[in-house]
């Protein structure tokens, strides 16, 4: 497989340098964020993305599915009351935050690009978004946080979870890289950027809850 001379970061349009590459995998990393992305060579393309995650056993009555998203669902209803107005961004084949909130009365619409694509939701203005396994699906980063800063509302949050990669991580023996559709890995300098670039007055960084706030 051939590759680009030269990528780019598509969060912050800066140029990536390999690192790390084997016989299926090429990442880039950042000069400028330290995000870490996958070559724009090997992405995949929309019916492979939707093939992987139709993969997914997301049954949002199994209790470790419900105790994994925990983290997302207890900060909302730690934060916010059911007369506030949420979003389930990526919200996949199985809906489980939104069934747990929905079960205790909260008002939250369910978003995603192929299981539930009504765009008229990313017109509208929330109190709150989930995006639980999602960022790191982000072919196109930069479009979409400006995209989530512009749908939370003054005082909202953002709350989302992932990996997060730091130099203790032996990245050739890390599980994460290898689900072929984590194309976009942060690191905490890369939120730091985004929080800056797309106006979050706080960061909160616990494990792998990341929460922007409005």
């Amino acid at each position: 497989m051939r590759y680009a001379s030269t990528e780019y970061c598509l969060l912050c349009n800066r140029v990536g340098e390999v690192f790390y590459k084997d016989k299926k995998q090429l990442y880039l990393k950042c000069t400028r964020c330290s995000a870490i992305f996958m070559s724009g060579a090997i992405l995949p393309d929309r019916e492979a993305e939707k093939l992987r995650y139709m993969e997914h056993n997301n049954d949002v009555n199994d209790p470790g599915y419900r105790k994994f998203v925990s983290p997302i669902t207890s900060a909302i209803m730690s934060r916010f009351t059911p007369g506030h107005k949420g979003l389930d961004f990526g919200a996949g084949t199985g809906p489980v935050i939104s069934e747990i909130l929905q079960e205790e009365g909260y008002s939250i619409e369910q978003y995603d690009p192929f299981f539930f694509n009504d765009t008229a939701l990313l017109e509208r203005k929330y109190d709150y978004i989930a995006c639980c396994e999602v960022i790191e699906h982000f072919h196109d980063p930069e479009k979409e946080f400006r995209l989530l800063r512009r749908m939370l509302l003054p005082g909202g949050r953002l709350f989302c979870m992932t990996d997060i990669y730091d130099h203790t991580i032996d990245f050739a023996r890390w599980y994460y890289k290898n689900d072929p559709t984590h194309v976009f890995i942060y690191q905490r300098e890369t939120l730091e950027m985004i929080r800056k670039e797309f106006g979050f007055p706080e960061l909160a960084v616990e494990g792998r809850l990341v929460t922007f706030s409005g």
